[in-house]
């Protein structure tokens, strides 16, 4: 018999994507110069999957997401091109009353750090019950009731006597669970979740994921993982986004990422994963070279520099993003199967 999500993801494919990105472009205004941190973003969201978006720091994992619910200040931040189409809307035109009203209650947000998320001089319990009342309008005792079945929800004993707690009372990973609450309160169509288990150690980090794909398939709403980790990665995507310099590089079904990257950055990405085999433990790799100055607008390939595979038309053209294979798509010239420059670039 089929899970609830998969059949909720089956019938949401006649009526098209949940959220469609396209083209967005985001830039800092800075005393340097202007930094071109989102260069031309293209994706798309399906009801009740999970996509990761990954890269290094600094690729443009958070920017683009944060850019789509209008969270970077504004100046220095500045949305140059795109839309980003949900619900029949675009988030990108919307006015600052009609995106908080997005923000929480139809689309969640997970931040990085859980202790400069939440207001440390706010009780736990306002915190999670402020969206229940913002955006669902229930009562005080409601809102108690609906804070204490998510806290309870997401795993924190105790949940009823711990309303009146602080921040600072919390763990860790106990306040990455409170983050999470909050996020998910009024069962959201989208959770964004920014890097939610760097700050963890790794027993920590591994209930947190088994616990988001707990949510995912118990309430069924789509997530957004984004990560500089492909080893969680693994666990709990459907599809994948790499990102370099602010591009998407490649595209696929996470079983295809694994078994075939195609991309060099892809390659190098999965190389530095740690492993172990029959010798034993291996050397960690490293990825050499910098990542490229984002003062400059991108015209050639942005990983080039620090490509062994690169050649001139690298150095000239930046590529667009191509399929290589059904659901798999890849910007890049050069074919590292065949060794060669790819056909129908």
């Amino acid at each position: 018999m089929k899970g609830q999500t998969a059949v909720r993801r089956e019938a949401a494919i006649a009526a098209g994507p949940l959220l469609e990105v396209r083209g967005i472009e985001t830039q800092f205004h800075t005393q340097d110069g202007t930094i071109h941190a989102v260069n031309g973003v293209s994706f798309n969201l399906e009801i009740s999957e999970t996509l990761a978006v990954v890269g290094e720091s600094g690729s443009g994992k958070s920017v683009t997401m944060m850019s789509l619910l209008q969270l970077l200040p504004m100046p220095p931040a500045e949305i140059t091109g795109g839309d980003a189409l949900f619900d029949g809307r675009d988030l990108l035109k919307l006015d600052q009353d009609q995106i908080q009203d997005v923000r929480g209650g139809q689309i969640g947000f997970i931040f990085q750090d859980p202790m400069t998320s939440l207001n440390p001089v706010l009780t736990i319990g306002y915190q999670v019950m402020e969206p229940l009342r913002r955006h669902l309008g229930l009562s005080r005792a409601g809102a108690r009731a609906g804070a204490v079945a998510m806290l309870e929800l997401v795993g924190i004993p105790y949940a009823a006597e711990r309303l009146s707690d602080y921040p600072h009372q919390f763990s860790g990973g106990m306040r990455q669970r409170v983050m999470i609450a909050i996020a998910l309160a009024c069962e959201p169509k989208i959770l964004i979740a920014d890097e939610p288990t760097t700050a963890l150690d790794v027993t920590i980090q591994a209930q947190i994921v088994e616990l988001m794909k707990k949510l995912r398939q118990e309430l069924g709403m789509a997530i957004v993982w984004i990560t500089h980790d492909l080893g969680v990665v693994a666990g709990v995507a459907d599809r994948v986004l790499v990102m370099y310099a602010g591009q998407i590089v490649e595209h696929a079904d996470v079983a295809s990422l694994y078994a075939d990257p195609q991309h060099p950055y892809t390659r190098a990405l999965l190389e530095t994963l740690p492993h172990v085999d029959a010798s034993g433990p291996q050397r960690l790799l490293s990825i050499g070279g910098q990542p490229p100055n984002l003062l400059e607008a991108p015209v050639s390939c942005q990983f080039a520099p620090r490509c062994r595979y690169a050649y001139d038309r690298c150095r000239k053209e930046n590529p667009e993003r191509l399929p290589v294979a059904p659901g798999h798509d890849v910007a890049c010239w050069w074919d590292i199967d065949k060794m060669a420059p790819r056909h129908g670039h």
